[in-house]
């Protein structure tokens, strides 16, 4: 069987980091998909992600989510960047997310991002995210909305090859 994910980088924070960013991304790959085991040094954060540097209103969001006693969702348009999860991050245990990068270097589609974050804590967030940009996507950017990622936080990014 072919292996079709390929890894590109990895990133493990030595220290506690505002965001991290993966810059000179190849147009070599279908898809990417981003693995993230993480946990916030202070207060429950929100993940968001952003490409390419750009910060205009470009992004939308519809959010579902779940703790096993109860449901939610969310939806939201023209925002500076998409909202990967609810209360997503935690200061206790560990929350793992895999975000989906669909057609990434394609430069005649708006791309399609889906996300799944879980944790110890809050349950599940599945999102589905449009980039309303038909730019290659080059380089993204995570970040928290109010803390930093903790020291040991690991970010890897894959490659899809094509078929």
């Amino acid at each position: 069987m072919p292996i079709t994910y390929e890894p590109i980088a990895t990133n493990t924070l030595g220290s506690a980091a505002a965001s991290v960013t993966f810059s000179t991304i190849s147009g070599a790959y279908t898809d990417l998909v981003l693995i993230i085991n993480s946990v916030a040094v202070s207060t429950t954060n929100n993940m968001d992600i952003s490409f390419n540097g750009d910060t205009g209103s470009n992004y939308s969001r519809t959010r579902l989510s779940g703790d096993g006693s109860s449901a939610g969702s969310g939806r939201a348009s023209s925002q500076t960047s998409i909202r990967l999860t609810g209360d997503g991050i935690v200061t206790t245990g560990r929350s793992n997310h895999l975000v989906q990068l669909m057609n990434y270097s394609n430069a005649t589609t708006y791309k399609t991002v889906l996300a799944r974050a879980n944790n110890t804590v809050y349950g599940l967030d599945a999102v589905v995210g449009l980039y309303r940009s038909t730019s290659a996507i080059t380089s993204l950017t995570l970040f928290l909305t109010a803390s930093n990622f903790d020291t040991g936080s690991t970010f890897t990014l894959y490659g899809i090859k094509a078929a």
